[in-house]
């Protein structure tokens, strides 16, 4: 990338003070003292878990030529710009947009938020778009693509400078549309400063994340301000069967429309018929077939539907290709064993993704079929969903088995402990607890008969087990067609 001068980089808003020669030229950008080389413009955000201010020195001796912060240091070095802005973690989002030429002002950007849904929206939506004949990019919590190209994701939304680049490269690749995952963290922390959107979805609002939002009203806050920066070009599309949609959209400048499988709104399903085969649904008044389950994904899909014609592409060629879409890596996938025990793996990590997933279960078993979950928590995130996690995996269950996830650096059985919190004296006997992963779902295959259904939640597309901050390789599905003795 070509050297820049600071007054073709600076943020539009947000800058109080300036201390140096404002037309030094900066050869690139870095938010990490450690990756500042000759010629770098460094920026000091506050982190959760460290303070950029503190490194200022360390990136003026690697070759800083000019520091963006909140509070100038006590000494400054001459020859160096000094800049203060109101907010780091925003300023570093418009100069990185700025420094790629303000990528999503060549491409349409349509961001996904909410607690459960925005991986499946994100991506079946890039499916569509690219079977439509459009070259698009999708970031997601599984992977980022840009046109056919594939990497692992590393965060649902990558920190600012990564965000812009990849935008970047899209916009280079001749990519008309990307669609991404906006996490509430990326929302509070600035990431997504600089980028244009062209329009916003909203799936729901469960319990999640409150190790870092401490309180549901400030995870709504983190929400809603997302919709509150969309402009008046955009569109806003908000699911009306969470009471929290109406709230998400509530004085937005971008133009609103809904959607719900339940009420009135822009856009409607109505799910007529489930096997776990899929289900036969009416999309907007026109029957169609989709090869998902679950009226969680029926709403996913109505919300793909939305925004597909939100951006101008024909109702009758969007729901022919969304017949013909599979459900995302993870995502209610099911593997069923010579013997006839069906398993499905699914990513929910939250009590109302547990909910949605049993229930979906629920409205397709016989009464004859024991449901059997295997399910565990997170370390090192939000402990208060634990007991709640439990609760709901026995409400939907006839047994429930209690095991690792990523205990990252918690004791697995701590958090069982937790979980454990949730199962009143009365059901007990329904639940076990198996520290082991493996163990937990070989467990439960043994505890299956013919017909019967396993859920191992919590996991779903990862491949990897976290513990003592190591990880492992772990596939829950991989696991599952070893047992079974079948091929993946």
């Amino acid at each position: 990338m070509q050297a820049k001068k600071w007054s073709d980089i600076a943020p539009g808003k947000g800058l109080l003070e300036l201390s140096g020669d404002g037309e030094i030229l900066i050869s690139g950008i870095a938010f990490d003292s450690r990756k500042v080389e000759p010629g770098f413009l460094f920026v000091a955000q506050r982190g959760t878990h460290a303070d950029g201010h503190l490194y200022i020195a360390a990136a003026v001796a690697r070759g800083a030529v000019a520091v963006v912060c909140e509070t100038f240091p006590d000494e400054r070095q001459s020859g160096v710009l000094y800049v203060r802005v109101e907010d780091a973690g925003e300023a570093l989002g418009w100069i990185a947009a700025a420094w790629h030429d303000f990528p999503s002002e060549k491409i349409k950007v349509v961001g996904v938020t909410g607690t459960n849904g925005k991986t499946s929206i994100a991506t079946l939506s890039y499916r569509l778009f690219t079977r439509l004949g459009f070259p698009s990019g999708l970031i997601s919590t599984i992977s980022v693509i840009i046109g056919t190209t594939a990497e692992t994701a590393t965060h649902t939304t990558p920190d600012a400078l990564r965000l812009q680049e990849i935008l970047a490269a899209m916009a280079g690749a001749g990519c008309a549309y990307c669609f991404m995952e906006v996490s509430s963290h990326a929302v509070v922390q600035k990431r997504i400063a600089g980028i244009r959107f062209s329009g916003g979805i909203f799936t729901n609002l469960t319990h999640d994340h409150l190790d870092y939002h401490k309180t549901f009203a400030e995870y709504l806050r983190a929400k809603k301000a997302f919709f509150d920066g969309l402009d008046e070009t955009a569109f806003a599309l908000t699911n009306l069967d969470d009471k929290n949609g109406p709230v998400m959209v509530q004085n937005c400048r971008a133009a609103v429309h809904t959607f719900s499988t339940r009420a009135m709104a822009g856009f409607r399903c109505k799910v007529l018929e489930s096997h776990f085969e899929g289900m036969l649904v009416t999309i907007d008044g026109r029957e169609v077939w989709l090869r998902f389950v679950g009226k969680f994904n029926a709403s996913n899909l109505l919300a793909v539907y939305g925004t597909a014609v939100l951006l101008g592409r024909d109702p009758g060629e969007v729901l022919e290709i969304i017949s013909e879409l599979t459900p995302v890596q993870g995502r209610f996938e099911a593997i069923r064993s010579r013997e006839g025990i069906m398993a499905i793996v699914d990513y929910a990590h939250t009590p109302d993704a547990l909910k949605n997933v049993l229930s979906a279960i629920g409205e397709i078993r016989s009464g004859t079929q024991k449901v059997i979950t295997v399910v565990g928590a997170g370390g090192d995130r939000d402990r208060t969903k634990r007991p709640e996690m439990a609760r709901e995996a026995l409400q939907g269950s006839d047994r429930v088995i209690l095991t690792s996830d990523n205990p990252r650096t918690e004791l697995p059985e701590a958090i069982i402990h937790d979980m454990e919190a949730g199962i009143d004296q009365a059901n007990r006997h329904r639940v076990i607890s198996i520290v082991n992963r493996r163990e937990a779902i070989k467990t439960a295959c043994m505890m299956a008969s013919p017909g019967d259904i396993i859920l191992v939640a919590g996991k779903g597309h990862e491949n990897y087990q976290e513990i003592n901050g190591i990880k492992t390789h772990f596939d829950d599905k991989e696991v599952l067609s070893e047992i079974f003795g079948i091929d993946q």
